[in-house]
């Protein structure tokens, strides 16, 4: 006896099979499965996918676009002064019913798993307390993995070093930095060493925003590459953005991608949000400033598209949709070879599962019950189509149903719903 039965979707591999749950847990995947069940979902004709996982996000600030104002320059700087005017006025309060909504869009989406980084600029930590708040109201229904980010500075800002400790004593569940905004390049160097110490003495993953920049010169990439590997940080790191990469030479980047791979060091570009702010002080040619994905993949190096930002003081876009980050990400990176298309569906499932070391995921017996019916009938038509959800499972309970035109989010424990794709803002 099975509590559901999703019955003759096609998997990621291209075979169709049936797929029993028990619990929170996938207990058989057969041809057919012929045992009853309380509940079954018909995905004959339909993309059967794990669920999507977003491994850089920032939901402290999310759906804040216009508050206090809007980023007039399109820059990161300028999104990084509006959102130190935000966290002046903001409230534990706003953030936490603003990340709800969030994720309540998002799981809609089939979005399961998320990393966010959590601003601990802030001798309040009022962002890490909604945080630690939201985590717990999402559990249930979406996983919520938070870095301790030090927005100004691990060094720059005077009490950002002090705070990101107090916000890992808290419970945050990763290291986080951004070595290039540090004064200079051997503060930014500092931080990064120091962080790794940090991660390294109380067994934490690390995630840092490292070489953000147009600058070739910002190469702290190498730097969080050899710490990694001094301190046997191999699989339980990442380096986000990198965009400096896009501008180094040739001669500098053969010798820096073997290091990345040797330390095992994952890559997470955002290609929605790095071809935006990227080469805003250049003419032409413009710099649209994405790593160097294929490249990097060439040499075994894990990169996952992220999302980055929805609604922000960076970006006044997004839709929760990990398949247009990786619609976006596959033009910009030129992946339009099957094979390479296909990898970027990966790259927003599998991959991104592996940079969060998110345990039990995947479909095969055993694994943990979260998966997502799609109107397509492949990774590829999924990417070409982003197309609607018609059903997504959370922990072994349909969280969302559509009948293809018209998909409502029910949370267990949660009044109301919430229409996909439409402004999270707009509850049903």
């Amino acid at each position: 006896m099975f509590d559901l039965i999703v019955k003759g979707g096609t998997l990621p591999d291209g075979s169709t099979a049936d797929i029993g749950i028990a619990g929170d847990r996938i207990t058989a995947i057969a041809p057919t499965i012929g045992a009853q069940a309380g509940q079954v979902i018909d995905a004959t004709g339909d993309f059967v996918s794990p669920p999507f996982v977003d491994p850089h996000f920032h939901m402290d600030a999310t759906l804040s676009y216009g508050k206090p104002r809007i980023n007039a320059s399109g820059t990161l700087l300028e999104g990084i002064a509006l959102w130190g005017e935000l966290k002046e006025i903001v409230t534990v309060e706003e953030m936490v019913e603003r990340g709800l909504r969030y994720c309540d869009w998002a799981a809609s989406m089939g979005l399961l798993a998320i990393r966010s980084h959590v601003d601990t600029c802030d001798d309040r930590l009022l962002g890490v307390q909604a945080m630690l708040e939201l985590r717990d109201k999402v559990k249930g229904y979406v996983d919520l993995q938070l870095v301790a980010f030090p927005q100004d500075g691990f060094y720059r800002d005077p009490t950002a070093r002090d705070n990101t400790i107090r916000a890992l004593d808290m419970g945050v569940d990763v290291v986080g930095g951004i070595p290039h905004f540090e004064r200079s390049m051997t503060d930014g160097a500092a931080s990064v060493r120091e962080l790794c110490e940090l991660a390294a003495e109380r067994g934490l993953m690390i995630d840092l925003h490292c070489d953000e920049t147009d600058d070739p010169m910002s190469r702290h990439v190498e730097t969080l590459a050899y710490e990694v590997t001094r301190l046997g940080l191999q699989g339980r790191a990442a380096g986000s953005h990198l965009t400096s990469m896009h501008s180094m030479d040739n001669y500098y980047v053969s010798k820096l991608l073997p290091l990345m791979a040797e330390a095992e060091l994952a890559a997470v570009p955002n290609p929605l949000i790095n071809i935006t702010i990227q080469g805003r002080h250049d003419t032409f040619p413009k710099r649209r400033g994405l790593t160097r994905v294929k490249e990097m993949q060439n040499h075994g190096i894990p990169v996952g598209w992220g999302q980055d930002c929805v609604r922000d003081p960076w970006y006044p876009l997004g839709t929760a949709d990990m398949l247009d980050v990786a619609f976006m990400g596959l033009h910009v990176a030129q992946m339009t070879h099957p094979d390479e298309m296909r990898r970027c569906f990966d790259m927003v499932t599998q991959v991104n599962a592996s940079i969060l070391n998110l345990p039990d995921y995947g479909l095969y017996e055993g694994a943990q019950a979260s998966l997502v019916v799609l109107d397509a009938g492949d990774p590829v038509e999924a990417l070409r189509l982003r197309p609607d959800r018609l059903c997504v499972i959370s922990k072994g309970k349909v969280i969302s149903e559509q009948a293809r035109n018209d998909a409502r989010l029910s949370v267990p424990g949660r009044p109301g719903s919430v229409r996909r794709r439409h402004d999270p803002s707009e509850t049903l």
